[in-house]
């Protein structure tokens, strides 16, 4: 690798003081990485070069590319960031792609470029790429024509966006007439594994996206502790999913996982439960990457596709309710594999497995990671106690310039926002998000357990609970349903409905109002924006 000190000093720049980040553990010895590393070498470059070259890496409806054509394209791509776009180290590219073979070989070749690449989901609009593009100061785009339109509306207001190229496109001008007359060699360059690799954008539950930082060494850790210890990944397994590669639940489950394992990933677009489950016929998938909202969907459809090829389910993003685990399994035989992340901690760092699973628990720290309950004075809990999730490992928190990341890091902890409580045996049971706790009376409710209650009662299709203010009580408890199609919203539906809760849980957590709805909001990569239905409520 050709040696060349970050340029563009920047993202390096915007780190939060050393003081603030989280403690790093690198116990497992395959944490332990040399001081110059280039994550895309890694991932890349030596499957090559061990000799995987032949073995299919990326598919899609169209196109079936093998580890040795990635590589062609990711050099040629890095070629034309560096030659025709005139990128130097250490500046950031916006990538803007729906899931296809050239978003995730354009990832690639920022890297191996020494670039920082900043994914940002499909749907984002102008404004919101506006904000992005600011904070993070980004002077160069590559991106899907189908998504140029709103690229082009803030790169004619932006004074920072210069440059945008877009691929599949047929234009003289498009990416893949560039990469025509570029070296199918590249010399990748030679970055410190704690340069700045990825700038990843939170998903904006709260409303308020953060960038979250990560290095070269980051990338490779992600690989080398779920997926190896938990998901146990096999160099013949084959990948499918929803999530974007914009979100680091998709970036790792849909692209670095199989590259780090010789595997390979099928990358769709517009998926919806049903075309999902089609695609699982027709691909043969080994394992599924989606959120607990989808397979709740994907099992009407389940005993009409052929899922045979299916061995391992992986789901993440937000809270996984007892009901859906358990109708997945009755669907399809497989036990879902449930695990918590996080953007800031760059993917899954509690999870189990096979017959480490428990049902109703998330699992257990990740080989790697280790985990904690703390109670109202921030110290360590023992078990019993519902109280704030606290994590470290090899991955952690670094907010690019914002203030916040006093509050995600305290202590060397990562504070994921999230109430757990931790049995005596280790196990980690989910409660709620900090923010999603609701005191009525007195009483400490988990919207989450009323949410996975009412899910059970057989009209409800979607369901989403937060605290409301009430005079006499602070807080009462409201949920928004979403009922199955042949039911009808009506006075004797809620008492039906509050009684299921009743009498399913302790009976100060039922719902004391009801309101039905069309939709529930949710962000791009299907976690429920509870914050929405409370600012709504106020």
């Amino acid at each position: 690798m050709k040696h060349i000190e970050q340029i563009d000093s920047f993202a390096m720049d915007s780190l939060p003081p050393k003081a603030q980040w989280p403690q790093f553990l690198f116990e497992l010895p395959e944490l332990h990485y040399p001081p110059r590393l280039n994550c895309s070498v890694e991932l890349l470059d030596k499957a090559v070069a061990a000799g995987l070259g032949g073995r299919t890496a990326l598919r899609s409806r169209t196109e079936t590319w093998t580890y040795a054509d990635l590589l062609d394209k990711v050099n040629r791509i890095a070629g034309v960031l560096t030659h025709d776009m005139k990128l130097v180290p250490g500046s950031r590219v916006l990538l803007r792609g729906a899931n296809h073979p050239m978003m995730a070989a354009s990832v690639l070749a920022v890297w191996k470029a020494g670039c920082i690449a900043v994914p940002t989901m499909p749907l984002l609009r102008a404004p919101e790429l506006a904000v992005i593009i600011e904070k993070a100061r980004i002077g160069a785009a590559l991106c899907a024509a189908g998504l140029k339109e709103e690229l082009e509306k803030v790169r004619e207001q932006s004074d920072v966006l210069k440059q945008a190229v877009y691929f599949s496109s047929e234009t003289p001008d498009g990416l893949e007439q560039l990469m025509a007359s570029k070296s199918a060699n590249f010399e990748a360059a030679d970055t410190s594994a704690e340069d700045v690799c990825l700038i990843a954008f939170t998903s904006g539950t709260t409303g308020k996206p953060k960038g979250t930082m990560h290095f070269h060494r980051d990338i490779l850790a992600a690989c080398d502790c779920f997926p190896k210890s938990v998901l146990k990944v096999e160099p013949d397994d084959v990948f499918i999913g929803t999530p974007p590669l914009a979100f680091t639940f998709g970036l790792g489950g849909l692209l670095l996982f199989p590259l780090r394992a010789g595997a390979s990933s099928v990358l769709l677009e517009k998926l919806t439960p049903e075309t999902l489950v089609q695609a699982v016929q027709e691909f043969r998938p080994t394992v599924c990457f989606t959120a607990p909202t989808f397979y709740r969907q994907m099992i009407a459809f389940a005993d009409r596709y052929d899922m045979s090829s299916l061995k391992k389910s992986v789901s993440a993003g937000e809270a996984l309710p007892t009901a859906t685990r358990d109708a997945w399994q009755r669907a399809t035989g497989i036990a879902m594999i449930d695990g918590i992340g996080s953007t800031e901690m760059l993917h899954i760092f509690i999870s189990a497995a096979g017959k480490e699973i428990r049902p109703g628990a998330v699992g257990k720290p990740v080989p790697g990671y280790q985990a904690c309950v703390l109670d109202d004075e921030g110290k360590p809990a023992g078990p019993g106690v519902t109280g704030r999730l606290a994590v470290r490992g090899p991955t952690g928190c670094r907010y690019m310039s914002d203030p916040r990341q006093a509050d995600y890091v305290q202590n060397g902890w990562n504070l994921t926002g999230d109430a757990f409580e931790m049995d005596a045996d280790g196990y980690f049971w989910y409660r709620a998000r900090t923010d999603d706790m609701i005191i009525s009376a007195g009483y400490n409710i988990a919207g989450p357990e009323v949410e996975d209650t009412m899910l059970k009662h057989p009209a409800v299709a979607e369901c989403a609970v937060i605290g409301v203010p009430d005079e006499e009580r602070g807080q009462i408890v409201k949920a928004f349903v979403v009922l199955k199609q042949g039911n009808a919203a009506s006075e004797e539906l809620t008492r039906q409905l509050q009684n299921h809760v009743k009498q399913s849980i302790a009976p100060y957590k039922y719902p004391r109002a009801l309101e039905y709805c069309d939709t529930l909001p949710r962000t791009e990569t299907g976690k429920l924006q509870r914050f929405r239905l409370r600012q709504e409520a106020r």
